[in-house]
């Protein structure tokens, strides 16, 4: 996982071919208006997705993690909390890895939480098992996906 600042990003395109466009689509954002909804960036590869909801409590948060695609994870404006625990001490999953989604949700409880912050961003990757949104009122998130 990687936590920084948007204007420290330059830092991280090297780290996957895609980062490039990844983050050249989200500074080229009006982050305070962006509506939500689907984005495409650069095929099926790269997109970004925006959504406007209600913050979940700590309990209530979905706790998941990837296995092809990356997460690059932004707060728009305001703030959220984010729950966090490295992959290899989660055990107990809700259910089976859904291939059509990529996504496996788990039962286990964060190690960890942070707060993510506007002009903050977040990666995460498929050890990065991680509980969007935690928060209260509604919280705008933008999430760049990128395939691996």
């Amino acid at each position: 996982m990687i936590i920084d600042t948007l204007s420290n990003s330059d830092k991280y395109i090297n780290l996957h071919p895609r980062f490039a466009k990844a983050f050249e689509f989200i500074k080229s954002q009006n982050l305070e208006a962006i509506e939500p909804g689907k984005y495409p960036i650069e095929g099926p590869e790269l997109h970004a997705g925006v959504t406007d909801r209600q913050g979940y409590s700590r309990e209530e948060a979905k706790f998941e993690c990837h296995n092809h695609w990356l997460d690059i994870q932004v707060c728009p404006t305001g703030k959220e909390q984010i729950g966090w625990s490295a992959r290899e001490r989660v055990s107990s999953p809700k259910e089976e890895y859904n291939a059509e989604k990529d996504v496996t949700f788990y039962n286990d409880k964060p190690d960890t939480y942070f707060t993510l912050q506007a002009g903050q961003f977040a990666i995460f990757y498929p050890e990065d098992v991680h509980a969007p949104q935690i928060g209260e009122g509604m919280i705008k998130k933008l999430v760049v996906k990128v395939r691996l």
